[in-house]
């Protein structure tokens, strides 16, 4: 059962700046993932385990959103609240418009069906990336011979970024829209891809390295900071320096900014999901 709570504890923290206070605002998921902030004032989450999508709404808790039995990870809205869900049973990405229209974006590259689609993120002028790595039994079933970063152009076709023999796992853009941002949770690294106006990707590299536990999802601030799901959260500066580590009990697997300020950061970690007000505003991808 899915649960509201309104738990407030301490949290140790490294780097500049006070301690932040992590409350825990929803619990009694199997998996949390696949966290994003709506336009319409509300944190869609992914159950992972149970297909499920939930959401949390500030002063009211939380609620169903619908299920996906094709499998539910990472979400991602654009700026007309069209809403990104990768599908990774289904070995797909779709497009859910606000009428409840679904049209599948990516399914195949070159003929073959994607591994297993993990986390997705829209640029501002249309631009779909997301990453397609394979987990456990999903290795069985792959069809392609790596796992890859790819976009999806305004015209819908699908391009690959990046083939590695590692597995990506969470994206983020940055402030400015010109670099994407991917973890390498086997790698233990993050990666920056410089994108173009048009969006293609370039000069894969690496930013950060040996981060504790494996990376996972990913999210910017404002001033171009990068938030890591890991072991911890782990907050690192645009040139790779680590600022400050945020510990909460649970291992976090992907995080969103939110609230009308935006200046919240939601952190989704195995069974809970928790909110730190940071007093910094993250980076709006879907902004004008």
């Amino acid at each position: 059962m899915i649960r509201f709570a309104a738990l407030l504890f301490a949290v140790v923290a490294w780097g500049q700046g006070p301690p932040y206070t992590v409350e825990v605002v929803a619990n009694g998921m199997r998996f949390a993932d696949g966290p994003v902030w709506s336009l319409e004032d509300f944190l869609l989450f992914s159950d992972t385990v149970t297909d499920k999508q939930h959401r949390f709404t500030p002063g009211k808790g939380v609620s169903d959103s619908g299920s996906h039995p094709g499998g539910t990870a990472g979400n991602a809205y654009d700026d007309k609240g069209n809403l990104y869900t990768c599908e990774f049973r289904e070995r797909r990405v779709i497009r859910t418009a606000k009428n409840g229209k679904v049209e599948v974006i990516a399914a195949r590259f070159e003929g073959k069906r994607l591994n297993a689609p993990n986390d997705v993120v829209v640029r501002r002028d249309g631009n779909v990336y997301f990453t397609d790595p394979a987990f456990g039994n999903q290795e069985d079933a792959r069809e392609l011979d790596f796992y890859g970063v790819f976009r999806v152009t305004t015209r819908g076709q699908i391009e690959a970024i990046a083939k590695w023999k590692t597995r990506p796992n969470g994206l983020a853009l940055s402030p400015n829209g010109r670099t994407l941002y991917v973890s390498d949770s086997d790698g233990r690294s993050i990666h920056a891809f410089d994108l173009d106006r048009a969006g293609a990707g370039s000069n894969d590299r690496v930013v950060v390295s040996k981060i504790p536990g494996a990376p996972a999802g990913l999210r910017t601030d404002e001033m171009g900071n990068i938030y890591v799901a890991a072991k911890n959260v782990f907050i690192y500066s645009p040139q790779g320096e680590l600022v400050r580590t945020i510990s909460m009990g649970e291992t976090p697997s992907n995080l969103a900014f939110g609230d009308p300020d935006f200046s919240t950061l939601y952190v989704t970690a195995r069974t809970s999901v928790y909110r730190i007000k940071l007093g910094v505003k993250g980076a709006v991808p879907y902004s004008p």
